[in-house]
């Protein structure tokens, strides 16, 4: 085992970077970092870490050869994903820098989460976010059977069905992300936590515009249904296994099945944090018991 001082050389990486280096850069320093110190404590994670990790010079080389792995299959070569995810994170800073986004927000947010390096390897709601970002990206380049077959591999293997022309925010956490569902014409704004089993879908069978728009900083908490296209507001809060079937004014909450405003439809109670980062699923609950009984 290695020593207390040896563990020492590659420290834990502080919350947040600091703001005069560039971010990618200091991230993906970190992760370099974390690597090395869990080779020298795992011997028996050293090759895996370094042909996914240390053998890499940028991080969007890395997390190309990562998905590439993941998502192959017998007719879908990993060489051929490679290329594809590399070529598509380099040429879009845009894609690099939500990426970024995303680490930060899993550190920040998963007391889970023990370093930006367990994200990028282990999450895989993380890794299913950044594979959408590439279908999509395909799909708004109207390669659209590709983006599918993308899109299909990665509901095979994380369990998690993102349509490619759902439109995704950035500092995005899918905590756990088993059985996430987001639906054709759905929107996710930025710093948004959505729970496992969750579902932003139709309907019907109506084509068009048919599925929900999320706001900026809300929270979805577990197995929580949201149907059609209504808006839940900048802020809001979903309790877990509720069914919303209205819009979700701002900084509410809403719980429920069918699903009701804290505070009721005229005058909801407001709250001032934002659940989407501060991950609150239960500051409600007092409120609501006080109203229901």
């Amino acid at each position: 085992m290695p020593t207390e001082q040896q563990l020492i050389q590659y420290p834990v990486p502080s919350y947040p970077p600091p703001e005069s280096e560039d971010e990618e850069s200091w991230v993906w320093t970190q992760i370099k970092a974390e690597a090395r110190r869990d080779a020298e404590s795992e011997p028996a994670l050293a090759s895996y870490l370094y042909s996914t990790v240390l053998s890499h010079p940028s991080l969007a080389r890395s997390l190309s050869f990562h998905l590439a792995n993941k998502l192959c299959s017998s007719t879908l070569l990993s060489t051929l994903l490679y290329d594809l995810f590399l070529n598509s994170l380099s040429s879009s800073p845009t894609l690099r820098s939500a990426i970024v986004a995303d680490l930060l927000a899993a550190l920040h947010r998963d007391p889970a989460c023990v370093s930006f390096s367990h994200c990028l390897l282990n999450y895989k709601g993380f890794l299913a976010v950044q594979a959408h970002r590439i279908a999509h990206l395909l799909w708004t380049q109207d390669r659209r059977p590709l983006a599918l077959a993308l899109h299909s591999r990665v509901a095979d293997v994380f369990a998690v069905d993102i349509h490619p022309a759902a439109r995704i925010g950035k500092g995005i956490l899918l905590d756990h992300a088993t059985g996430v569902v987001i639906g054709e014409t759905a929107v996710v704004g930025n710093n948004v936590s959505i729970l496992h089993h969750v579902t932003l879908g139709g309907t019907g069978k109506v084509g068009g515009d048919r599925h929900p728009k999320i706001g900026d900083g809300v929270l979805i908490g577990a197995g929580a249904t949201i149907l059609g296209n209504i808006m839940i507001g900048e802020g809001a809060k979903i309790g877990a296994g509720s069914v919303v079937l209205i819009d979700v004014p701002p900084r509410t909450t809403a719980v429920g099945n069918p699903a009701r405003l804290i505070g009721g439809k005229e005058k909801p109670a407001r709250h001032e944090d934002v659940p989407g980062e501060s991950m609150d699923h239960t500051s409600f609950i007092n409120e609501w018991l006080i109203r229901t009984f």
